[in-house]
């Protein structure tokens, strides 16, 4: 018997009916699910991993956050433990009757590490057992079938390097995460998460913002026309541009009489917009996140539409299509699906299939689909992803777009204007990606000496934005150009970002005043954790692990003597760090004035963990409101018309958010507004009344 062992249970239903051909049967081990079938006379048995089935922690007496010497902590021996324990008893059990093991998980670092997780239990009960590796980047019959036909070598080395970045990323998120939860006070429900990865990260959200709140704005002016010849009209801006001298400005905007244009200079130029890149992990995430997903649930139904095998795995840093993929036979699976059929046509029908080229990577080819999926048997959403990819192929196979540029230079009394006008020659990859919209601005037929009619003329008083917030997909550019994270976590660090609150929004991110305080304390009193150098350094040595250059182990224990350096001058200055944190946390917590007395109303946890808004006032003022207990509270200026209480914005999961006034009874039912499509727990007045009997037995 030989034993395969798959990543998901989905994987592994699709590897065995693929390999079997034939009847497939389905079994459960507790909860431990497996599949037998026969093939050329051996029989298979594939069981799926559920992901890891071990995890690493630190020993039970490390559990208790307060008492827990940090440094001793930062030392600590780490224990294995078995987090699916039906899986690995099952392997246990089936062990000693196999004659060979296939490791068929996803072939990347934590495919590899989920392979040795089980290959650590076989060997015990059958030490020599045949190991081989199957290496695929899609799940079809091709590709699964050529796998199976070339096994090769497990590589333990890749494995260890996972293992390693586990290990490191545990005790440096323990150690940093206790040590700011416990100088702030800040504990259960509301800890301040930190780690090798999250402080670079929102670092480069927090140093944005400090660029924005920095920045002074310089006024400009800017001159447009509106000129018409014949029946058409069309715009045009002063030939400089932009005025930074008011004076300058507004004589040359007394051009406008007599209200007429000479033309002066036509011309001409052919440019040509080059197709898109293939799609590796960061540029599909970006595209992803421009179209409405936040990057974890991008990330999440990729990650299902390659184990249903519908496109090729979503992990890479690959942007070349290799040679050994039949780009025809691809469009021709594709066109089996319905709103497919007319763009895989005009496709086959060009001379010759000629794709874009980003980066190439020894990795998986890029994303890219694989198999025609059917509309009606996926959600909305997974629908709308499965279009981008497919979309995104085909702009990478089309022909690059092309304009012809017009530039119309018109004297108005001797001040020069341009028009400028763009056609498109040919759409090229435009007609197949509906993402990047084909904008042409049509000017009528204009030629050398022409005079033309001015209608309109306008002096624009403007002034020079800040830089732009992060969006994440322009975040997780750049945690990919610094070495922040690797292609598979990006998108999960960011999540936790928003799950502690440091940071809100989808569009634009902003950070939290309790994030501007963690980042400059950390800075002020360390500064490696918040900054991307010692982050891409450890990446590096984890790469060496990969490479067989260097053992797990070595790397593990330097990481930690760095880490030890680092909290020797945090504890010295626990203190001010504690101090700074609160104070940003209390000023986050400000909804505004209360009605009553004046006094601040702020966001309050009880020790049931509830939170509401109570007043500072208390106990002389004890004015309080219930709140949704899921999503971000973020305060505004306004105030309901009808009843005067405080109004405030929540941010939910996703991109769900609504405004609400504070008083549920409120006449205008204002009050939870938008919030009836998805009923969000609440605190009662009886709950609150509880809380506040609670904190004066405290006292």
């Amino acid at each position: 018997m030989i034993l395969i062992i798959s990543e998901k249970p989905i994987a592994a239903q699709r590897i065995s009916n693929i390999l079997a051909g034939s009847k497939v049967t389905e079994q459960l081990s507790k909860r431990a699910k497996y599949y037998i079938f026969e093939k050329e006379g051996k029989q298979y048995t594939t069981i799926a991993m559920k992901g890891h089935i071990t995890g690493v922690d630190f020993p039970p007496h490390y559990q208790h956050w307060i008492g827990t010497d940090l440094k001793n902590l930062a030392n600590a021996e780490l224990v294995t433990y078995a987090t699916e324990k039906d899986i690995a008893d099952f392997l246990q059990k089936i062990a000693p009757k196999a004659d060979g093991i296939i490791v068929a998980t996803d072939s990347d670092r934590e495919g590899e590490a989920i392979g040795l997780e089980a290959l650590e239990i076989v060997k015990k009960e059958n030490p020599k057992i045949n190991i081989e590796r199957a290496s695929f980047s899609a799940i079809t019959p091709k590709d699964i079938n050529d796998a199976f036909q070339k096994l090769a070598k497990v590589d333990y080395n890749l494995g260890e390097s996972a293992n390693a970045r586990r290990e490191i990323d545990l005790v440096w998120g323990a150690v940093l995460t206790r040590f700011l939860s416990l100088v702030s006070g800040k504990l259960g429900r509301e800890f301040l998460s930190m780690g090798r990865v999250q402080g670079p990260t929102l670092g480069l959200v927090v140093d944005r913002e400090k660029e924005r709140l920095a920045f002074v704005s310089k006024p400009f002016w800017e001159i447009q026309a509106l000129f018409k010849k014949e029946k058409s009209e069309f715009a045009a801006q002063h030939k400089k541009g932009r005025f930074w001298d008011e004076k300058e400005a507004k004589k040359a905007f007394e051009c406008g009489k007599p209200p007429k244009g000479k033309v002066t200079d036509v011309s001409k130029k052919k440019r040509v917009l080059a197709k898109p890149i293939p799609f590796n992990t960061t540029g599909f995430l970006r595209a992803a996140t421009a179209i409405g997903f936040s990057a974890g649930q991008a990330m999440s139904i990729a990650e299902s539409l390659y184990q249903s095998g519908y496109i090729s795995y979503p992990r890479t840093d690959n942007s070349v299509y290799p040679p050994t993929l039949i780009l025809k036979d691809v469009l021709v699976e594709l066109s089996k699906v319905a709103e497919f059929e007319l763009p895989v046509r005009k496709l086959l029908a060009l001379k010759a299939l000629v794709p874009s080229r980003g980066k190439e990577a020894k990795d998986h080819p890029p994303i890219h689909p694989v198999s025609a999926a059917p509309k009606a048997k996926l959600d909305p959403r997974s629908w709308k992803i499965y279009v981008l990819v497919c979309r995104h192929f085909f702009a990478t196979l089309a022909e690059d777009a092309e304009t012809e540029n017009l530039s119309v230079e018109i004297d108005l009394n001797t001040q020069p204007f341009v028009a400028r006008g763009q056609v498109f020659t040919k759409l090229g990859w435009k007609e197949f990606y509906p993402y990047s919209k084909a904008t042409e601005v049509l000017l009528p037929n204009l030629e050398k000496g022409d005079i033309v009619d001015l209608l309109k003329l306008d002096l624009l008083a403007k002034k020079t934005e800040p830089p732009g917030r992060y969006s994440q997909g322009s975040l997780i550019k750049a945690m990919s150009d610094l070495n922040l994270g690797t292609k598979s976590t990006r998108a999960e660090i960011i999540q936790k970002l928003y799950a502690r609150q440091y940071i809100s929004g989808q569009q634009a991110i902003i950070p939290s005043k309790v994030a501007f305080a963690v980042v400059d304390s950390l800075e002020k009193y360390d500064g490696k954790v918040v900054k991307p150098e010692m982050t891409a350094e450890l990446e590096k040595e984890m790469d060496l692990v990969a490479a067989g250059e260097k053992e797990k182990q070595k790397i593990v224990l330097e990481s930690r003597k760095f880490l030890l350096e680092i909290l020797e001058d945090l504890l010295k200055n626990k203190a001010s760090i504690g101090t700074m944190i609160r104070e940003a946390a209390r000023a986050d917590s400000i909804l505004g004035k209360c009605g009553k007395c004046g006094k601040d109303l702020m966001i309050r946890t009880g020790r049931t963990g509830k939170r509401f808004v109570g007043c500072t006032g208390y106990p002389s003022c004890t004015n309080t409101y219930p709140l949704p207990q899921m999503g971000k509270i973020i305060p505004t200026d306004k105030r309901c018309p009808e009843c005067g209480a405080l109004v405030i914005r929540v941010l939910g999961k996703g991109r769900r958010k609504f405004e609400m006034c504070l008083d549920m009874n409120c006449k205008t039912k204002e009050a939870w507004k938008n919030s009836s499509k998805k009923k969000s727990k609440k605190t009662s007045k009886k709950q609150i009344n509880v809380e506040r009997k609670r904190e004066s037995i405290k006292k």
